[in-house]
């Protein structure tokens, strides 16, 4: 008979983090048309503020024995406070302010999601190394979410340059179209040896525990990590770059979403 997650009920800090959510949402996507410069120093702090009661939300959530790694829910607020924290590390740099109208939207639906979402069962056999290879994966995946958004982005900014609708939001908010291919591919570099790692340590973790490869979630995780090392590979061997880059990474990052997906549904709803 599967176990119960251990989990706790939503702190204070959960609801001061989604509501600083939404008001950072709000002024960021306000901030895409022409508004006051205050407006946009106000979004972002308003997603310092939202990540940092996210932080003592999972800080308190660990007091009380529920870590990020303790189950799927968990790993999805693990990953959305991770987002925020990468995003706000980019958005010092000029131009890349307009990835919040994006990232904090995803931010507040995920936590919702983590937070809100039936507790469902514990993850069996969870030991130190399954730990390890949830959090890496995780990581892994928060990096590759961010480089997905760079890369809409930058689509959209292609398709405003082939249309020539220079008077666009994105046009005027967001930087050149080769920072954002730049951007992108140095987020991949830098998440794709963490995917890889959760990988190898995910395989070891199944093989112990004796229960098979049969699950259709790992070979869609193959998926992901094959599609960005055809991109990584791409990108050093044959100057892929662009718009082909762009699509390459949605559709790693699509295959991961399926992947936390089935996770989350097996989980919480048992499907």
């Amino acid at each position: 008979m599967a176990a119960e997650v251990v989990t706790t009920p939503p702190q204070v800090a959960f609801y001061f983090a989604m509501i600083s959510y939404v008001i950072a949402s709000v002024l960021h996507l306000s901030s895409l048309a022409q508004v006051p410069a205050w407006v946009k120093h106000a979004a972002r702090w308003a997603v310092v503020i939202a990540f940092i009661a996210h932080g003592v939300d999972i800080g308190w959530r660990g007091v009380e024995q529920v870590h990020p790694a303790t189950s799927v829910r968990e790993a999805l607020g693990f990953l959305s406070w991770v987002l925020v924290g990468a995003y706000l590390v980019l958005s010092r740099r000029k131009g890349l302010s307009v990835l919040g109208a994006f990232v904090a939207p995803v931010a507040l639906v995920v936590l919702a999601t983590a937070r809100l979402s039936p507790s469902g069962d514990a993850v069996t056999g969870l030991s130190s190394l399954g730990r390890l290879h949830i959090a890496s994966a995780t990581v892994g995946v928060a990096v590759f979410c961010l480089a997905t958004v760079v890369s809409v982005i930058y689509l959209m900014q292609e398709r405003n340059l082939k249309s020539k609708n220079f008077d666009g939001v994105l046009f005027r908010s967001s930087a050149s179209l080769e920072t954002l291919d730049r951007l992108s591919a140095r987020l991949v570099s830098i998440g794709f040896p963490i995917f890889t790692i959760s990988m190898m340590l995910g395989g070891v973790w199944v093989a112990q525990r004796e229960q098979g490869f049969g699950r259709i979630e790992y070979p869609i995780a193959g998926v992901t990590w094959l599609a960005f090392a055809a991109l990584m590979l791409g990108r050093s061997l044959r100057g892929l770059q662009g718009r082909r880059a762009a699509l390459l990474t949605l559709l790693g990052f699509g295959a991961a979403m399926l992947v936390l997906a089935l996770y989350f549904l097996r989980r919480s709803v048992g499907v």
